[in-house]
């Protein structure tokens, strides 16, 4: 059966990504339209607010960067499995961010307090799989990152332990904080100087 050149199955792969990263995306939004509509259902938190944010950018960066796959010259289905594996951690972040039901818990930042160690966990993870999802670009785009990449992904791996660890609301008012600073600093640097 020909399945068609390599553009031809990144189009279908690129498909099936954005899918799952449209529902994570959709369980953002219809979370912060709950929010707006019921206000006084649980008690906002700005640590939750900061991290919908960074969660969001996260998604959509995600979709922006994968077109670089668009330069794969051949494809297998274990790199098709590792990216829908990818976009699964990205909405399970989402999705742990509003949850179906916050009865047990006061409020939002009890929610995510107590349920960190899944969290971080998994935005753990997320830095390893976009070092493997950089290496299958192919050593010139992985060459193309500069250091603050590279450094970023111990650090990332190193707060998300402490993270993990800690329910102190400052270190992680300051997490969230560093890594959306990081998320605006990379988005002006590599949309600058890759296009």
């Amino acid at each position: 059966m020909d399945v068609g050149g390599a553009h031809d199955v990144f189009v279908h792969v690129r498909i099936v990504m954005g899918t799952v990263i449209g529902l994570g995306l959709t369980r953002l939004l219809m979370g912060a339209a709950g929010l707006i509509q019921h206000p006084r259902r649980a008690r906002l938190s700005l640590l939750h607010l900061l991290w919908v944010i960074s969660v969001g950018v996260e998604l959509i960066l995600f979709w922006w960067w994968e077109y670089d796959l668009a330069r794969l010259p051949s494809w297998n289905f274990g790199v098709f499995i590792f990216l829908i594996g990818y976009a699964v951690t990205l909405f399970a972040l989402a999705a742990l961010l509003f949850p179906d039901n916050l009865s047990e818990y006061d409020g939002y930042e009890d929610f995510f307090l107590k349920r960190r160690h899944w969290f971080f966990g998994i935005f753990g993870l997320t830095f390893l799989l976009d070092l493997a999802d950089t290496l299958i670009k192919g050593a010139p785009y992985f060459q193309a990152m500069d250091l603050l990449y590279l450094v970023q992904i111990p650090f990332g791996l190193v707060l998300s332990g402490v993270a993990i660890w800690t329910p102190n609301r400052r270190f992680q008012l300051a997490f969230v904080i560093v890594h959306l600073i990081y998320q605006a600093w990379s988005i002006g640097f590599y949309f600058e100087t890759r296009g």
